[in-house]
């Protein structure tokens, strides 16, 4: 509770013993937890909010978790009368803070068109990817995606360095091109400089990562890059780095 007392006081409202005590009547639950156990006890667990929400209600979820899990709470909130939405979002704790976050969502198009009304205030963009379980598997396509681009520019970096170029002039000349991204501009710097203090942390990233390997089984698809990335996670998380961000990656790669 020491958490929630600090947000209370922070920034007001009320807080409350229990998931089924905090959704109790409530027209709209929003939940961002961490694996799939914690999202199923805060659902339907003996205190989870599906026990408390009135029929009809709406229940948004932005962790990152299974398709597995998203696709059976839709199915038990619909048992229930109640509509769920799985809306892993993307942006970090910058997006969050700023409300520029990128959230993709799986669900009946009833079910997202109400959350989106709830969501694009905290959001710069807001898709809907298709029926339930749909957000978490784009989510894993981003994923995906961040762990390749960051492999990439971590290997960049390293060979600037060794090769005794001027950081801040390579980062001119090939940022306004084809290799910008996000992580490159967000990171670049910082990366640099051995800053990995903030951001989203690695033993998150290799949760999600996780997540997308086990789905790939499932369907049928070959993921080799970032099953590679994810062990080369693992050596950085063995040089203690498991609460660094992810650009952190740069540290398994000898430094010039």
């Amino acid at each position: 509770m020491g958490k929630t007392q600090a947000w209370v006081e922070r920034y007001g409202g009320e807080a409350a013993v229990s998931p089924a005590q905090a959704a109790e009547e409530a027209d709209v639950v929003v939940s961002c937890v961490g694996t799939d156990d914690d999202l199923e006890a805060v659902t339907i667990g003996r205190d989870g909010a599906f026990r408390t929400m009135r029929t009809g209600s709406l229940f948004i979820d932005h962790t990152t978790v299974s398709a597995r899990i998203s696709r059976q709470l839709a199915l038990e909130a619909e048992s229930r009368g109640l509509h769920f939405v799985d809306a892993p979002v993307s942006g970090g704790q910058s997006g969050a803070e700023n409300g520029k976050l990128s959230v993709m969502c799986g669900g009946s198009e009833p079910a997202v068109a109400a959350a989106r009304l709830v969501m694009q205030a905290y959001s710069a963009r807001v898709v809907h990817c298709g029926p339930a379980g749909a957000g978490q598997t784009t989510k894993m396509v981003n994923q995906i995606c961040i762990a390749g681009v960051l492999s990439g520019v971590s290997e960049g970096l390293r060979f600037a360095q060794a090769a005794g170029l001027d950081l801040d002039a390579v980062y001119e000349a090939i940022s306004g091109g084809a290799a910008q991204s996000w992580q490159m501009d967000n990171r670049w710097k910082t990366m640099s400089e051995d800053k990995f203090d903030f951001g989203f942390a690695i033993e998150w990233m290799r949760k999600d990562l996780g997540l997308a390997l086990d789905e790939a089984r499932a369907i049928g698809a070959t993921l080799p890059m970032a099953a590679q990335v994810d062990q080369f996670y693992g050596e950085v998380v063995q040089m203690g780095g498991a609460r660094q961000d992810t650009s952190a990656l740069v540290r398994r790669l000898r430094k010039p």
